[in-house]
């Protein structure tokens, strides 16, 4: 008797320890008929959890009853992407039809045609015809009622500014507010009329009429000194161009463009960076914002210029393209591997797996706290290149047809506000700061970093106790960095696409022929030793006609992309075989 009494006390006592340890959440119960919001995202499991904590607790404050947030993820902003137009696509074509209309087999590339203009017509296309497709595309585009047609899906939270531009142009958001109603204190200090979020620095976009930058982040670099030790690297990285040094061969960290926008946003900041280093080297540094302006109001064709701006500032911009595509190259010939997943980066280098590679700053700053336990003298570090890297934004926006529309506004209010800033840089524990997870994002706000405006500096000091790191630090204070690297659109926006396929063709695809023409290359001297095989190596591709800036802005819409990939794999494939060759040939001369 006695035996069994024990048993039912320890399985009673087991039962209970759920009970007993659960952590108060601060919000009642989320019960059916409650709030719900349901938002795709590619952020992590920790953003995830802090952010519908905490929204939940304020919305509960505010508004009497707390919300369920229904995450997906689905993986990249590629993935999120497809996903995106397979869903309004096929919801607009059931309500479409629905309606007994018939449906065009080039219904959907009508609808998502951003630029589209139904006074346009063109002159091979009948009055009729025309008719329809103007039909079709107004009523997708000025229809915003769950009741019509819908996603299913309230939101999408995170990415980067290029992932919300397609997104808009395709017409999947709609405005949070009308013009002119939005909620005080937001973008504008009400006391001051100061701007608390601007609409962009330095040539980068963070907020648009449709969406709205929530937290900002850089491109940098992580690396682990143990590992560089055993290769023989004293001197940590500070640019992009340290890592195509020879000696981090086969020790790279780095991410498929294809399948991760910020990564592929990366990629573009480093042919950004040396199209800016040769127009200075030109000696036109300090005429750059100047030319820019002058070309942007002429309105020429792409690639020319007009007549008081010098012919030789646009061959070095184009000059420095072609560089930064070949800086591109090099840090491919010494990856270790291409990953579809960018956080997977840090991760390995923390762990050894992968001496540096190049990251997000969050992922960075996360990994190295995570993997030196907190000490400063750990293996793993980050950097943001200084002058060599954007501030970018990750945007917030509503889609068009949320079921939950007016959920979806007050969760935009609370990201932006003072309160849904904190969850970002605070430390956990701290007074409106998160439960479990140091976010170590920068916020976007004005107001959480130094100002020489007495009321954003102010906030500042008082937020700075609660930091996680001091976002007063040349190195942290996104404001100051994106003062330090500007971004000129014109040079490099209209290739992303081009550069995201490129370095697959370039780096991935052909890589097993990449590395063993790279390690020829060096094992016969290096590039200064063997011109010929590095000639043959850093040829851009000629097929179907040759690769330059100019017509590299067109290709990608002018071929089938999957035919391109083919063709410049193969040409990849071909010339480094050719400068293996050569680089061999030469090393033989050198050394009988």
């Amino acid at each position: 008797m006695a035996r069994n009494l024990s048993i039912l006390l320890a399985l009673a006592v087991i039962l209970a320890l759920p009970f007993m340890f659960r952590q108060e959440t601060g919000v009642r119960e989320w019960r059916a008929g409650d709030p719900v919001l349901v938002v795709i995202t590619p952020m992590n499991e920790a953003i995830r959890h802090e952010y519908a904590l905490a929204f939940s607790r304020w919305h509960e404050a505010t508004y009497g009853s707390p919300v369920k947030v229904d995450w997906r993820n689905i993986g990249g902003t590629t993935e999120i992407a497809r996903y995106l137009t397979s869903e309004f696509t096929a919801a607009f074509r059931a309500w479409w039809t629905g309606q007994g209309r018939p449906w065009r087999r080039d219904a959907a590339s009508i609808i998502l045609d951003g630029s589209f203009r139904p006074e346009q017509k063109p002159a091979d296309v009948s009055a009729e015809d025309w008719a329809e497709r103007v039909a079709l595309h107004q009523a997708f585009r000025t229809t915003d009622d769950p009741r019509e047609f819908t996603s299913q899906l309230d939101m999408y939270f995170g990415g980067g500014a290029f992932d919300a531009e397609s997104s808009d142009r395709q017409g999947f958001l709609v405005p949070v507010w009308p013009v002119g109603e939005e909620p005080p204190d937001l973008f504008t200090s009400s006391a001051t009329g100061a701007e608390l979020i601007p609409t962009g620095l330095s040539g980068e976009v963070w907020r648009a009429p449709n969406w709205y930058g929530t937290t900002l982040s850089t491109f940098g670099i992580c690396y682990n000194r143990d590992r560089m030790n055993a290769l023989g690297i004293t001197e940590a990285p500070t640019q992009w161009e340290d890592l195509a040094d020879p000696r981090w061969f086969r020790t790279l960290g780095l991410a498929d463009p294809t399948k991760s926008g910020s990564i592929a946003k990366a990629f573009e900041t480093i042919v950004q960076v040396q199209c800016r280093r040769a127009v200075v080297e030109a000696g036109f540094g300090e005429q750059v914002a100047e030319y820019e302006a002058r070309i942007a109001a002429a309105g020429l064709p792409a690639g020319q210029v007009p007549p008081e701006v010098p012919a030789e500032y646009q061959a070095a911009v184009e000059r420095g393209w072609a560089a930064g595509i070949r800086l591109l190259q090099a840090l491919g010939a010494n990856a270790r591997y291409f990953t579809d997943s960018a956080s997977k980066v840090p991760l390995d280098v923390g762990m050894g797996n992968a001496a540096a590679g190049l990251c997000i700053d969050f992922y960075g700053r996360f990994e190295a706290e995570v993997s030196n336990g907190g000490r400063p003298d750990g293996a793993m570090a980050y950097l943001t290149p200084r002058g060599e890297s954007g501030v970018g934004a990750d945007p917030i926006s509503i889609l068009r047809g949320a079921p939950h529309r007016d959920i979806a506004q007050r969760f935009v209010e609370f990201l932006l506000s003072e309160a849904g800033q904190k969850i970002w840089c605070y430390r956990p524990g701290e007074p409106g700061g998160p439960e479990k997870y140091a976010l170590q994002r920068l916020p976007i706000r004005r107001d959480f970093y130094p100002s020489e405006e007495p009321e954003f500096q102010a906030a500042y000091e008082r937020h700075r106790p609660h930091f996680t790191y001091d976002l007063g630090t040349p190195t942290t204070d996104a404001y100051l960095l994106a003062a330090e690297y500007v971004y000129y659109p014109r040079w490099t926006a209209r290739h992303f696409g081009l550069f995201r396929d490129l370095v697959r063709a370039m780096c991935l695809d052909s890589g097993k022929e990449l590395r063993e023409a790279w390690a020829a290359i060096w094992a016969a001297g290096g590039p200064e030793k063997c011109p010929e095989a590095m000639a043959a190596f850093q040829r851009l591709p000629q097929q179907p006609e040759p690769l330059t800036w100019v017509r590299g802005m067109r290709m990608t819409k002018e071929y089938d992309r999957l035919d391109l990939l083919r063709e410049w794999t193969n040409q990849y494939r071909a010339q480094y075989a050719e400068a293996a060759r050569l680089a061999r040939a030469r090393a033989a001369e050198v050394i009988p």
